[in-house]
């Protein structure tokens, strides 16, 4: 198969799966039908156990007993968690700590 080809059947197939798992929901739970309570739990947990997950796996490399100790994403993590618990505001907590994490490991250590 010519590459370009290769390359629109690619594309095409990965908007077809981003639209279907987009329409899915409204299909199934749409026309003012009752959301099952399974559902309605996973989406009040979900967003929580997600982040967990993120941040044990942003933090799983982290070696205490060589320099520099996990300080930079410990004081990242500290800053995010401040941040947010101070102005409320996810995406302001995470692009500041981000940017502080890459300032301490660029320019600090």
């Amino acid at each position: 198969m010519e590459q370009n080809t290769y390359r629109l059947i690619t594309i095409l197939i990965c908007v077809l799966c981003t639209q279907v798992t987009r329409w899915l929901p409204f299909l199934l739970f749409g026309r003012k039908k009752e959301v099952p309570r399974l559902i309605r739990y996973l989406g009040s947990v979900l967003p929580t156990a997600i982040m967990a997950v993120l941040v044990v796996y942003c933090l799983k490399g982290i070696t205490l007993f060589a320099y520099p100790h996990g300080l930079p994403e410990l004081l990242s993590v500290a800053i995010v968690a401040g941040l947010h618990l101070w102005r409320g505001n996810i995406l302001f907590s995470i692009a500041f700590g981000t940017l502080f994490y890459m300032l301490l490991v660029q320019a600090v250590f």
